[in-house]
């Protein structure tokens, strides 16, 4: 069993995307389903997920969010004073961008093993706590 965090792209992917995309994500969930990995993302996944809704007033889509996020099996991590702390040493490597320190930070302070984006460039990144970080469309590579 292992920890994987779920960057907000890859939660768009399943639940709204269509191709290569969805079909890698969906491939991921059964996959982790079958190992019993848990998924894990954080409380700024859930609030990047509902402004769509949000504006296009789509309170069905918005509640299909939070209902994945409050499923078994799905761990939703705070920003707290641990990944406060690991985002501050992030954020000195200014190639990051603070919404993805936060991502990281917060999948770090959860111990994750596997962190999947569809950012290739922050798979050139090395985050304590975190195993690896993969790109959606190489994690069956």
């Amino acid at each position: 069993m292992s920890r994987i965090f779920w960057d907000t792209n890859i939660f768009i992917y399943l639940m709204e995307g269509s191709g290569e995309h969805n079909r890698w994500a969906k491939a991921l969930l059964q996959r982790m389903s079958d190992r019993q990995d848990e998924l894990v993302t954080s409380t700024m996944t859930l609030g990047e997920l509902l402004v769509k809704p949000l504006e296009a007033e789509r309170p069905d889509i918005a509640e299909r969010y939070e209902a994945l996020l409050s499923s078994p099996g799905v761990s939703v991590v705070d920003f707290d004073r641990r990944a406060a702390r690991i985002y501050a040493g992030l954020r000195l490597d200014r190639g990051i961008r603070a919404p993805d320190a936060i991502q990281l930070a917060c999948a770090a302070a959860a111990e994750t093993n596997l962190f999947v984006t569809n950012d290739a460039r922050l798979s050139q990144k090395k985050v304590a706590g975190i195993d690896f970080i993969v790109p959606l469309e190489k994690v069956f590579l």
